[in-house]
């Protein structure tokens, strides 16, 4: 069983991410809706997943992942989901231990696909 957290502080965007994700094999799926509540859930949970919203109040994506554990980020990819599209953003996000860094307004169908590849090894094929 793979354990994905999407956080992010936008309601329809945890929704959004939980729907394009809901159908894959073997997938539990739980979310925060800010980055106090993931670094809570992550002390109690391990994750193979983490789909991370870069701006948030009180604790951002980049603050969440400066405060993962060397070993917590080793164990778990981590996609950086974010309307911060500068490049010093994502090498930002990246140094700091995020896998994948994607710009919003992202597309669904792209973002399922990925997951599938960390997941699985490689996207379903869709027709």
């Amino acid at each position: 069983m793979y354990r994905i957290l999407i956080v992010d502080d936008e309601e329809i965007l945890r929704m959004l991410i939980s729907d394009t994700l809901e159908d894959l094999a073997d997938v539990q799926i739980e979310a925060a809706e800010d980055g106090i509540q993931a670094l809570a859930m992550l002390e109690k949970q391990e994750y193979d997943l983490m789909i991370l919203d870069y701006m948030m109040p009180e604790v951002t994506g980049l603050e969440l992942l400066n405060r993962l554990s060397p070993q917590m980020k080793a164990r778990m990819k981590i996609i950086m989901l974010t309307a911060k599209a500068q490049e010093t953003d994502r090498m930002k996000a990246m140094g700091a231990g995020a896998s994948y860094y994607i710009p919003k307004p992202f597309s669904p169908l792209k973002l399922l696909e990925l997951v599938e590849e960390i997941l699985y090894g490689e996207p379903s094929k869709q027709e």
